[in-house]
């Protein structure tokens, strides 16, 4: 397994190496472990494609990596369902995510996991974040509590996400029952560092994070353990403290995605005057000289989100209409694009969500194949 990864991960250094960024994208969906759904999260400058792919039959999905058009799955800790559900960025052969256990929650929390698991299996069982390093996957440790998220690492070992303590916080609303934390784990093994929230704030939790040890992610209260409230505010944290980056004038969802090495930050967040519950969400750009930008919607839209972001400050994300019907977009230069409209000749899908894109410009989501039914995971890599 090693030595067939390590053949793979240096044949896609060599081809992506190769790739300039250019007007067209070539794409090609990769396979999946036997489900129709599957979504690429994750790419690498290593050319390193990870994310999810269900199993036969759609009740259960697990993490996978995709190197040179095959797929690995990546197993579990033990229960049905495992994801690497966030831009993992690691360029050293770490890679995270998220993954049920064996064990059953003993407080019956949906945890956060549950928003990523299809729904006959999502809850039930205890989540943790996890390490896959060396054809290994190993548990994550949390405050005390019983679950915890893993999303992004860096180069240095270090990862980032959210994990419970054993407080029982009143503002959060059932099933969830514990407080928790934004976190930092690493790079020692065992190593796991708590972020505090805002001031007035109870939970929090960390979604990416750098190699300069900049970590984005979200403050508020503790609510459903899935966003909302919990994302009352986006903020950066920078040697232990927290910093507000502003919002786009709504008091939910306010949630930084990624954060690459010069500290440009991109997410998702409210508007004014939304339903939290049924927000119409705007993508949106933060950078330390300009504040925080919406990057408003493709034509005809009424929501979006940014997922992923490269040294070049190209942003990709997915783009909706009223109906709910998704397009992957590019955005670069202040302009942002259907990437359908980018696709070289040949490819007969219709991209429906942008999680993420390197510093050569290889893209990767999920994809949806009208002649199968099928929602592929997909790569696309500029054209030369």
């Amino acid at each position: 397994m090693k030595d067939l990864i390590a053949r793979f991960a240096a044949l896609g250094a060599v081809l992506l190496a190769g790739a300039a960024y250019g007007g067209q994208y070539h794409v090609t969906n990769l396979p999946s472990l036997g489900g129709t759904v599957s979504r690429a999260n994750s790419v690498n400058d290593r050319g390193w494609v990870a994310g999810y792919s269900n199993l036969a039959g759609n009740q259960t999905r697990h993490a996978a990596l995709w190197l040179g058009g095959s797929i690995f799955d990546l197993g579990t800790l033990g229960g049905p369902n495992s994801s690497v559900a966030w831009p993992v960025k690691n360029n050293r052969g770490l890679i995270t995510g998220i993954s049920q256990t064996a064990a059953p929650d003993p407080l019956g929390e949906s945890w956060s996991c549950a928003a990523f698991f299809p729904g006959a299996t999502a809850t039930g069982h205890i989540c943790l974040g996890f390490v896959w390093e060396g054809g290994a996957m190993r548990a994550l440790p949390t405050l005390g509590g019983n679950n915890g998220f893993a999303t992004g690492s860096n180069d240095r070992g270090q990862i980032a996400g959210w994990a419970e303590n054993a407080v029982h916080d009143p503002t959060c609303v059932p099933p969830q029952v514990l407080q928790f934390r934004a976190v930092v784990w690493g790079p020692g093994r065992n190593q796991i560092r708590e972020l505090p929230p805002l001031p007035g704030d109870t939970s929090g939790a960390a979604t990416a994070l750098n190699d300069r040890g900049q970590v984005v992610g979200i403050s508020g209260t503790c609510d459903q353990a899935v966003g909302r409230f919990t994302a009352a505010h986006a903020v950066l944290w920078e040697d232990g403290r927290a910093t507000d980056i502003g919002n786009l004038g709504g008091d939910s969802w306010n949630t930084p995605m990624a954060i690459n090495e010069r500290g440009d930050v991109v997410g998702f967040a409210s508007q004014p005057g939304d339903d939290p519950d049924n927000p119409n969400l705007r993508a949106f750009l933060w950078t330390r000289g300009g504040g925080i930008q919406n990057l408003g919607t493709l034509p005809g839209d009424v929501y979006s989100e940014a997922h992923g972001i490269n040294e070049r400050r190209q942003v990709v994300g997915i783009s909706c209409d009223a109906g709910g019907a998704c397009r992957a977009f590019l955005w670069q230069n202040g302009v942002m694009q259907d990437l359908n409209a980018l696709v070289a000749p040949g490819y007969a899908g219709v991209l429906t969500n942008g999680q993420d894109i390197n510093d050569l410009g290889v893209i990767t989501g999920r994809a949806f194949d009208a002649t199968t039914g099928t929602n592929p995971a997909f790569v696309a890599a500029p054209a030369p």
